[in-house]
């Protein structure tokens, strides 16, 4: 029994993380980053070597069920997955939250199982768990910033629209079955016709957690209210997995290149204008992701390679980016460009390496961003979309702007603000943990950036584009010179607005405003059911417990009747459990 479930443990990538998970907050502080990163170095080596094709099914109620499959897109996704959760384990050392470092192991070990899944219900079952430990992370930021009053009113947003893109998702996969009949497999995970019912509730449900238009802004609205080392692990894996799932059911479909194009474009100008710098890397994450739609969207070989490899930098230059950002408010306590400035004397590392993520995401030739958006670039100039072409190329130098220029000069090179004025003058960097995690994440950038035939060699065809071309080269330099003088004459002239808080009009309006007693309705009652059941479930469980303890004394298990080596153990798994129970409830 106990073989068989530890072989399936081993089967399924990420269920180790997500099971492994349960102990953490049992661990000492010291001990638990050792034993969370040997759970991901040993689910890592488990995957590398997984050879495409079905490896693991089951039947539940009559359904055939794909418990584990590998494709030629999985892999590149799970090798970044696994180097975002250590990455992840790594920067948050200093943060002695049991809550966050529990949540942030079972999230990763939730988005690598959900990578591998080959039907709809088990990718639904991984698909909920990320939003229940995703949203853990966010109601953790409340210990960070006591001050803030949005933490939980934004977590309770994020977590309707991620449970709802469930249940849409569950939608879709029933109807998708009733249509295929009894000679087929439905539920199967593949190529999906958009125009169909259940290709659209499908479609839908994979928009909202890669943050289409209109259903965007729980990503700008939550990811900023969890702590520095919260916001870090969100943005990893959400929505990086619903990219992996749109590119497995939806290439080629037209449509997608139009919503990418408006994600690309639009969220640039919010992303300039926001004054809250996490924010504003929150709007970039969007526009990133909306170049991997319009590489969806193209379909061709090339496009799919591009929407590949730009998933695998982005997770980690962005990662960086909010890095960066975590570790300036983790020193000064505030993100807001309009009290930040003169940091560079103080954190000079932090700032190279967030000038290294701006280069990355900007496609600065030698770095990441280069070696990988020049493939979606060159699949919509060969595909002969050129107005495409040029929505992308604006996007990147809207990039460099907003992500490169303006972050780092707003935070390290400005004058001081009153607030940072206010500074301890000895106050240092940020704490080693976060440096080496920040170099790390730097180093990769750098390394895809020079020698990106690794990373291409992970995708799932050939690659042929010639990168190095020296017009193509020449002409991205000249782009970003002439955008990064702009920035400058901008800026000494006072043209360039200062930054303070604004209103910045998006749809979420509707659910703050319009819709806010509708929605506080609806989530109200849910939210105290959740807490109702919580509470009994933990009362039940100790009356199991203390019958247990009484029942054992009476039968002698206890009083040396049966071997000290049994008694020893049931008392420890009991307490165990108890301390588990105390930790979580």
């Amino acid at each position: 029994m106990i073989d068989s479930v530890l072989n399936i443990v081993h089967a399924v990538p990420g269920l180790l993380l997500i099971l492994g998970a349960a102990l953490v907050p049992l661990l000492p502080h010291g001990a638990r980053a050792v034993y969370m990163l040997a759970l991901i170095a040993v689910s890592a080596v488990g995957v590398w070597g997984m050879a495409n094709g079905v490896h693991l099914t089951a039947q539940l109620a009559g359904l055939d069920l794909v418990l584990v499959r590998a494709t030629p897109l999985t892999h590149a996704f799970a090798v970044v997955f696994h180097i975002a959760a250590a990455l992840n384990v790594i920067y948050a050392l200093h943060d002695k939250s049991r809550i966050t470092a529990t949540a942030g192991l079972a999230y990763a070990g939730a988005a690598i199982a959900a990578l591998f899944a080959g039907d709809f219900v088990t990718l639904f079952i991984y698909w909920e768990l990320t939003a229940f430990t995703s949203v853990l992370l966010i109601l953790a930021g409340q210990n960070f910033n006591s001050q803030s009053t949005n933490n939980r009113a934004a977590a309770m947003r994020y977590l309707l629209l991620q449970v709802g893109s469930g249940v849409i998702l569950l939608a879709g996969a029933v109807l998708l079955w009733r249509s295929a009949g009894a000679s087929e497999n439905g539920l199967l995970i593949g190529a999906l016709d958009a125009e169909t019912p259940a290709g659209v509730l499908i479609l839908i449900a994979l928009g909202i957690k890669a943050a289409f238009p209109l259903v965007s802004d729980w990503l700008q609205d939550a990811y900023p209210e969890a702590s520095p080392t919260g916001t870090v692990m969100l943005s990893a894996f959400t929505t990086k997995l619903a990219i992996y799932m749109l590119a497995t059911c939806f290439a080629g479909y037209d449509m997608l290149i139009y919503i990418g194009v408006i994600m690309a474009v639009l969220t640039t100008f919010y992303a300039l204008i926001e004054n809250d710098l996490r924010r504003a890397l929150a709007y970039s994450l969007n526009g990133q992701l909306g170049i991997m739609v319009v590489g969806i969207g193209i379909g061709s070989q090339l496009a799919i390679n591009g929407v590949i490899a730009h998933a695998f930098a982005s997770t980690i230059y962005q990662g960086l980016l909010f890095m960066a950002m975590g570790a300036v408010l983790h020193r000064t306590g505030t993100a807001k460009a309009s009290e930040l400035g003169g940091l560079a004397k103080h954190m000079p590392l932090t700032m190279l390496f967030a000038a290294i993520g701006g280069a990355s995401i900007a496609s600065v030739p030698l770095f990441s961003g280069f070696a990988t958006k020049s493939l979606t670039l060159g699949a919509a100039a060969k595909a002969g979309h050129e107005w495409v072409w040029m929505a992308v190329l604006f996007a990147s130098v809207g990039a460099l702007l907003h992500s490169g220029l303006r972050l780092s000069y707003h935070a390290f090179i400005a004058a001081r603000s009153e607030t940072a004025a206010k500074l301890p003058s000895d106050m240092g960097d940020a704490p080693r943990n976060m440096l080496v995690a920040m170099g790390i994440a730097a180093a990769l950038c750098v390394i895809i950036g020079v020698y990106p035939q690794p990373l291409y060699a992970l995708l799932p065809y050939e690659v042929s584009y010639k990168l190095w071309d020296a017009g193509h080269v020449l002409g991205e330099m000249q782009l970003l010179a002439f955008a990064t003088l702009a920035f400058v004459i901008a800026v000494k002239k006072g043209f360039y607005p200062a930054p303070r808080d604004r209103l910045v009009l998006n749809t979420d309006w509707f659910l703050r405003a319009a819709a806010k007693h509708v929605v506080m309705d609806l989530a109200g009652p849910a939210v105290r059911l959740w807490f109702f059941m919580l509470g009994k479930a933990r009362d039940a469980l100790m009356r199991v417990l203390t019958i247990s303890e009484q029942a054992s004394r009476e039968s002698g298990l206890v009083s040396g009747i049966a071997s000290t080596g049994a008694a020893a153990g049931i008392f420890l798994a009991m307490f165990a459990l108890m301390l588990l129970i105390r930790q979580i409830m």
